[in-house]
């Protein structure tokens, strides 16, 4: 299948503003992970800022974000696996994001269905485990969206469930056209929700996460099982939702 072509003038022409709270999950585990290995709040800081000197640099509109928001920007560390606007290698970050925090569920369900996939000797986990939601505050005056038209032509190869070619190439003109931001719809939600790709840190509109919720999320047999109690939220994915692509 031959790719679509989009060039940096025509995507220029498709710009609008954007202005949201987008959601992303990490484990929680990233908030305690270090305090086993010391006896005081002030040695774990010490042992966190240690570590952070170690890490691969930040560029400079990442100075002064939290970490949870810098992380996917941080160079010098080989990307080792392409995603669906970034291509594998040393290559510029992207932070992904959903518009809705049940979107995000589903892309996290996915994934770790994915990764218990990939390795079927591996038993499945016997608790829930611990993740943080957090939504993320973006402002731009440029960004694209793949769901509107005359971009959604190419809906096609935006959304083909394993092949991602067509999508980093479209990023790599984004970057040269001045965008900040891609909007797609999630091939992982049942609901179709949207997502965003963020492709530089300088779209934050704030410095912190405007918003915080702890899921718990477990992984059985059948699929998917995520808790929140702030706000009491319960959200089922069966193995069934992800179906579609072959590798699960």
């Amino acid at each position: 299948m031959s790719l679509p072509i989009w060039t940096p003038a025509a995507l220029s022409s498709e710009a609008h503003a954007i202005s949201g709270h987008y959601w992303r999950l990490v484990e929680a585990q990233h908030q305690v992970s270090t305090l086993k290995l010391v006896d005081t709040l002030a040695e774990q800081e010490l042992l966190e800022d240690l570590l952070d000197e170690s890490k691969p640099t930040l560029p400079p509109e990442c100075e002064g974000l939290d970490y949870l928001l810098a992380t996917p920007f941080r160079y010098g560390a080989i990307y080792p696996h392409g995603s669906r606007f970034r291509r594998a290698g040393r290559t510029l970050g992207v932070f992904y994001a959903s518009e809705k925090v049940e979107t995000a569920l589903a892309e996290m369900a996915f994934y770790r269905l994915l990764f218990f996939a990939d390795s079927p000797d591996t038993p499945l986990p016997s608790n829930a485990a611990e993740y943080t939601a957090f939504a993320a505050s973006i402002s731009s005056k440029a960004a694209i969206d793949l769901t509107l038209p005359p971009l959604d032509r190419d809906r096609n190869a935006w959304t083909d469930l394993t092949d991602y070619h067509a999508c980093q190439a479209l990023a790599d003109a984004a970057r040269e056209a001045g965008m900040d931001a891609i909007f797609y719809q999630s091939v992982r939600d049942p609901e179709h929700g949207k997502n965003i790709a963020l492709l530089t840190a300088r779209a934050f509109a704030a410095r912190e996460p405007v918003e915080r919720q702890t899921w718990r999320i477990r992984l059985s047999s059948v699929g998917v099982q995520a808790i929140c109690d702030f706000p009491r939220v319960r959200i089922g994915f069966s193995r069934a939702d992800f179906s579609g692509d072959p590798r699960i």
